[in-house]
């Protein structure tokens, strides 16, 4: 199994609007990949900070996603790219740091 991430840093000045991001672009994603060969989910992660001890997270978000095979994954979203990615000023003026990993290890 693939985890394709997407990953939003933190950066100062920068903008993330998580609300539009999960209200509207990851049904829009889900919509466009969940039906496609070889998907096996879809995981978001929000960044948050913690006051006591002082941790700031790194990233506001990450999304990931699940798919047998890379060439999967490509299958499914270059009929979508320029959707997607043109969605993404949207929500956000970083520009994500994309990560494909071999999945090791599950639960």
């Amino acid at each position: 199994m693939f985890n394709i991430a997407s990953i939003y840093p933190k950066k100062e000045g920068c903008r993330f609007d998580f609300d539009y991001y999960i209200e509207k672009h990851m049904p829009m994603s889900i919509a466009c990949l969940s039906d496609a060969k070889g998907f096996r989910g879809v995981s978001v992660e929000r960044g948050i900070d913690i006051e006591e001890p002082k941790l700031e997270s790194s990233y506001f978000a990450m999304c990931h996603y699940y798919f047998d095979s890379v060439e999967d994954f490509l299958a499914a979203f270059m009929p979508h790219a320029q959707k997607l990615q043109g969605d993404i000023p949207n929500y956000t003026d970083i520009e994500p740091i994309i990560q494909i990993s071999r999945v090791e290890i599950t639960r």
